[in-house]
C-alpha cells in the first residue's frame, strides 16, 4: 500500500502512524519535518504543481516498495503557508524488520526532497525569498542511485 497525500491542513501524527501501523508488518520508521525559524524565518510557503507533485511523490514511493519489499509507504506533505514549529512533511515506512524500515524511511524523504516539484519562498521581517536546494539534500538522495 503507498498513500501519498498533499494538502493544506496540518499532519495528524497520531492519524498517520496508526494508519501505518495497519499495513501489518513488525517495524514501522518514520519521519517527521518541521518547519524551523532559521535566520528570521518568519513563514514558509510551499507551492507545488498539483497532479505533477502526487506523481512524483508515488514515484519515490514506488521505488521504496520495491527496493526494499515494503508493506506500506506513507508519505504526507504539506502546501501552502506555514510557520516555524509546523510540521511540513511526514514519511513513513513498514516493512518487515526494522533495517528495511528504517533505510526506507530515509530514503523516502532524501528522495522527495530532489524529485518532488516544490517551490519554497521563506520571508522575513524584511524580504522574501525563493529557497533553492540545498547541496547537502543533492547528496542525500544521490547516495541512493
Amino acid at each position: 500500500m503507498i498513500r501519498i497525500v498533499v494538502q493544506t491542513a496540518p499532519i495528524d501524527l497520531a492519524a498517520e502512524v496508526a494508519a501505518a501501523e495497519q499495513a501489518g508488518a513488525g517495524a514501522v520508521a518514520t519521519f517527521t519535518g518541521i518547519v524551523r525559524g532559521d535566520d528570521g524565518v518568519a513563514t514558509l510557503e510551499l507551492e507545488h504543481y498539483p497532479g505533477a507533485t502526487e506523481a512524483a511523490l508515488r514515484t519515490v514511493g514506488e521505488g521504496a516498495v520495491s527496493r526494499w519489499s515494503l508493506a506500506g509507504a506513507t508519505i504526507v506533505h504539506r502546501v501552502g503557508p506555514m510557520r516555524p514549529g509546523e510540521r511540513i512533511v511526514f514519511v513513513a515506512a513498514v516493512a518487515e524488520h526494522r533495517g528495511a524500515a528504517l533505510e526506507a524511511c530515509a530514503y523516502l524523504i532524501d528522495r522527495l526532497k530532489t524529485d518532488a516539484p516544490f517551490w519554497k519562498r521563506e520571508t522575513r521581517s524584511d524580504r522574501a525569498t525563493w529557497v533553492e536546494a540545498r547541496e547537502g539534500d543533492v547528496a542525500a538522495a544521490a547516495r541512493w542511485e
